[in-house]
């Protein structure tokens, strides 16, 4: 008998500016290749295994861990979407102190708002756009 119950796959997504910029990308680029496949695999179990894989930290923004051999890094992201299928990631940093700094949180927060606010107008407009179109 077939799986009646669907899956949703989580997959992950890196936030945008407005103006169009990557800093998750951006800061990956800085790193070496043994700290960015650190950084993926814990992208990839949060990914395969649920928010249970991660830390919550505050409100929508979660934290994963990842662990190079000289450094630590932390990549902070929300699980958005309907089935919480999409894992939109929002800051990333080296770890430094035992908690995570208050500002790469606020940071978080203030990009995840800015970018559901640019993601209701879009559907706004699409909407509307639609509407006229009938």
């Amino acid at each position: 008998m077939a799986d009646t119950k669907r899956k949703h796959r989580r997959q992950w997504r890196g936030y945008r500016t407005a103006a169009g910029g990557r800093p998750v990308k951006d800061f990956l680029a800085r790193l070496t290749d043994e700290e960015v496949a650190a950084i993926v695999a814990g992208m990839k179990a949060v990914a395969e295994g649920g928010l249970g894989e991660s830390r919550h930290l505050r409100g929508d923004v979660y934290e994963v861990r990842a662990d190079a051999s000289t450094r630590s890094f932390r990549l902070l992201f929300s699980a958005e979407g309907r089935y919480a299928q999409v894992l939109l990631s929002l800051s990333l940093f080296e770890k430094r102190t035992r908690k995570a700094p208050s500002d790469e949180i606020e940071l978080a927060e203030a990009q995840l708002s800015e970018w559901r606010r640019r993601g209701a107008a879009a559907r706004k407009l699409r909407r509307r756009t639609n509407e006229q179109g009938s």
